[in-house]
């Protein structure tokens, strides 16, 4: 009887997938364990309150609201309608990338919008939102009739 001896041997090999998995896991583990240990502690305080104090818009946005008449607020500064242009370019050169958003009185025309939304692109102002307010919900409306 013949035996057949294998003359080459076979190297064991690592698998690397599974245990690049198993390592990842326990990375995952780890992170979410500690973020549970830390302890976030804070103190109540009460804030004294201001007759005048006023909220400050970043330097580079610019609130631009548009009234009835037609004439338009930039930063409660009124600038009629054909003063609109140049009021658009010295904003851009005051600063090079300004932030403008649009708002407006409730009965004030959309036409007026889309004009500063054009007159803004056209000079090279491309970063400009429409500002609207959070409606409120009948339990607040309510609640302001009754004077609670």
């Amino acid at each position: 009887m013949k035996i057949h001896v294998q003359t080459e041997k076979h190297r064991p090999r690592l698998e690397i997938i599974p245990f690049i998995d198993v390592m990842f896991f326990l990375l995952a583990t780890f992170m979410i364990v500690s973020l549970t240990m830390v302890k976030n502690e804070t103190i109540q305080i009460k804030l004294p309150k201001s007759t005048t104090a006023v909220s400050q818009p970043p330097p580079d946005q610019i609130t631009v609201k548009v009234l009835e008449e037609g004439n338009f607020l930039f930063d409660k500064e009124k600038v009629l309608s054909q003063e609109l242009t140049s009021k658009l370019n010295q904003i851009k050169t005051s600063n090079p990338d300004p932030k403008i958003f649009v708002t407006g009185e409730p009965n004030a025309s959309f036409e007026l919008v889309v004009k500063i939304i054009d007159e803004a692109r056209k000079i090279g102002i491309n970063k400009i939102a429409i500002q609207t307010t959070k409606p409120q919900s009948q339990t607040q409306k309510s609640g302001l009739a009754n004077g609670t």
